[in-house]
């Protein structure tokens, strides 16, 4: 499985609707947009998880792709560091 990074998401976006978008180039496990912790309001990004050679085509397909007016980006997910559990400063 390989996650996706998906940037620049309008913020009335939903999970379906990103789930159907990538559908078109593969099956889709997973959809996950992320949302502000202390307010709940989406930040314009989130997360797919596909097959690796379906998250592939998807990527070359979908990156500067006009989504309900916003041009999206679309690349390999990558693991975040330095970021441990605990209170923001």
């Amino acid at each position: 499985m390989k996650t996706i990074y998906v940037g620049n998401l309008p913020f009335t976006s939903t999970e379906d609707e990103l789930r159907d978008l990538f559908a078109q180039h593969g099956t889709v496990y997973s959809v996950k947009l992320i949302s502000d912790r202390d307010t709940g309001r989406p930040r314009g990004f989130g997360f797919v998880d596909m097959e690796p050679h379906h998250a592939s085509v998807a990527i070359e397909a979908l990156n500067g792709q006009d989504f309900q007016g916003r041009a999206l980006r679309v690349n390999e997910a990558r693991e975040r560091v330095g970021r441990g559990p605990g209170p923001r400063s």
